[in-house]
């Protein structure tokens, strides 16, 4: 089968299956495993976008692909690959290795096919990226579907100028260019973020369901996703927030009520876009008579009234709530939540009073201005927030580590001493080197100038073994998940001993050693400091009904395929294509 852009989606490592230890609760708080295999809503977005001009693009989650069977052979399911190029994408920098890794595999099989990234960290690191041989775009920017359309068709037309693409870095020969990063939309409506109608529409069309497989479990426990809005109002680096409207989004929400009843995650803040701009969602949001629990993200204090919308507009909601720490003062300097503790508890309580079915609640370890008895202090919190809510079980509480690297363009990156934080990794080939490394301590890119590495991994384990007796002593565990995590933490511990021994014995002896252990450690690396449940929402049977997938599947087929017609039928057709009016006015 010929494609025009085949996406692929690496691990963080490439060779995990082989050299993986002890990535530790690096992952414990997001779907996907250490290997960080889900990979982001954008590329489905990039898709759906260019196959409404007539483009067929396909999806490949190697990462998963790999974690899903030791046989699976990635050269050999690259290598007759028929495409006119090649998209990877490196947004969460954990990849950089494994993005780059299979870059070089994809260029030794296909050397004339270009090879394009995109995504956060390819993004800021795109000056370095364009330097290695098997990389030939990378597109920067939060939204970049339309300007993949626009280097899809120089691809095709063998157009090799490429001045004129705003955002883009560029190799032709031995010159390098990069061009203004000059678009930056500021509204998503003429976007699906995600995807859902091209990756049901490409499992009919390219007859494969297991490649655009989001994670290593969906298909028994299938979330989605809807993005609220590209950017944000918590120190972003974008001047403005791209929101999606409410008309689009409930309609998205429709949409995945045909052919799932699992729960829809509304990432970021609803109240970024205002007053009104909620108002209306939720007022949409009723007439749908959904089915499906909705889970809302919560960045600051919500008052009674925002539940009552909430609970007004569906029957089953849920809210999570990154509070990070306990003090009051640390929050108001990172810009989480930053209201009083009594207010906190308020939110809470006023959650619980309007039908909210669970909060999960995350406190983290690493951030500026905490100490090694902060960590602690979290879990003092927790009881407190516990008894002031009456015992409620609805609670979730969980404490996780920043790891392992800062993220790119954010102030701690930009002015580390600023904010208190001392880098390890300054370049990507530093980030590249540390995800490989054999144990989570060694992976961190930065300390703080109140925590050492030592210190974050060790308060780390300590703060979730407060965290698990304060759970099994109030009841919200049971003591067979008590013990188990009890067993965890103690043999992560042993572990990071052990592994720091090995790294101090002469270089030549560290790989037998390590590879002693390695078999020992992987089932430390599920759900290292809580239970594998926790995280989610309650399990219903027929959460995608087959028949009404199927339904679903066979109408955006056929769309597609009138879709390709009504192209194929034009003189121009993808030609003809412009940026927005804004963009129309600008000189490239």
């Amino acid at each position: 089968m010929k494609y025009d852009l085949v996406i692929l989606h690496a691990p963080s490592v490439y060779d995990f299956r082989k050299n993986s230890l002890l990535a530790g609760p690096i992952s414990d708080v997001v779907p996907s495993s250490p290997v960080f295999e889900m990979y982001p809503i954008g590329i489905t977005s990039i898709a759906e976008y260019l196959e409404r001009y007539g483009l067929r693009v396909k999806i490949i989650n190697i990462a998963n692909r790999m974690l899903m069977s030791n046989k699976f052979d990635v050269e050999a399911k690259l290598r007759n690959i028929n495409t006119k190029a090649f998209g990877i994408d490196l947004h969460w920098l954990p990849h950089a290795h494994g993005s780059i890794e299979l870059a070089k595999i994809v260029k030794k099989l296909h050397p004339d096919i270009p090879v394009i990234f995109g995504g956060l960290s390819a993004t800021y690191y795109h000056k370095e990226l364009i330097e290695y041989p098997c990389i030939d775009f990378v597109m920067r920017g939060d939204s970049t579907e339309k300007l993949m359309l626009l280097l899809m068709n120089k691809i095709e037309q063998g157009n090799t100028h490429y001045a004129d693409i705003p955002n883009l870095t560029w190799k032709k020969g031995s010159d390098i260019g990069c061009n203004p990063l000059t678009y930056v939309p500021k509204d998503l409506d003429d976007l699906d973020v995600p995807g859902y109608r091209y990756a049901i529409r490409s499992v009919f069309k390219y007859r494969n369901f297991l490649d655009t497989l989001p994670y290593n479990g969906w298909l028994q426990y299938p979330n989605t996703a809807l993005l609220t809005a590209r950017g944000c109002s918590q120190n972003c680096n974008r001047s403005s927030l791209a929101l999606r409207s409410p008309e689009k989004l409930v309609e998205d929400i429709k949409f995945i009520s045909r052919f799932s009843r699992a729960p829809i995650f509304i990432l970021h803040d609803l109240r970024q876009g205002g007053r009104e701009y909620v108002k209306e969602f939720f007022s949409r949001l009723k007439e749908l008579h959904l089915k499906n629990e909705v889970v809302f993200e919560l960045f600051q204090y919500a008052d009674e009234g925002f539940f009552q919308q909430m609970n007004d507009s569906v029957p089953k909601y849920s809210i999570e709530i990154t509070l990070e720490t306990h003090d009051e003062k640390i929050r108001r300097y990172n810009g989480k939540f930053n209201c009083t503790n009594p207010k906190v508890i308020d939110t809470l309580n006023f959650a619980l009073k309007h039908g909210c079915k669970k909060i999960d609640l995350f406190f983290m370890v690493g951030i500026p201005g905490q100490t090694f008895d902060s960590v602690l202090e979290n879990i003092d919190f927790c009881e407190k927030i516990h008894l002031a809510c009456n015992q409620d079980k609805r609670i979730f509480y969980f404490v996780a580590p920043l790891a392992p690297f800062l993220d790119p363009a954010s102030p701690a990156v930009e002015n580390p001493e600023l904010h208190g934080y001392k880098k390890f990794c300054h370049t990507l080939e530093d980030h590249r080197k540390a995800i490989t490394q054999p144990s989570w301590k060694h992976m961190l890119s930065y300390e703080t100038k109140d925590m050492t590495r030592d210190d974050i991994v060790n308060s780390t384990y300590e703060s979730a073994q407060l965290l698990n007796d304060f759970k099994i002593k109030y009841g919200l565990i049971d003591e067979e998940g008590y013990l188990e995590i009890k067993w965890k933490i103690e043999k992560s511990i042993d572990y990071i001993e052990k592994i720091d021994y090995v790294l101090s014995l002469p270089a030549e002896q560290q790989p037998r050693e390590l590879a002693k252990i390695r078999e020992e450690i992987e089932e430390l690396n599920k759900y290292s400091i809580c239970g594998k449940n926790e995280l989610k929402w309650e399990v219903q049977k027929n959460y995608a009904n087959f028949f009404s997938l199927t339904l679903v599947g066979l109408e955006q087929f056929y769309e597609d395929y009138a879709n390709k017609l009504r192209h194929l039928l034009s003189p121009k057709r993808r030609q003809q294509f412009q940026l927005d009016t804004e963009q129309r006015k600008m000189k490239y």
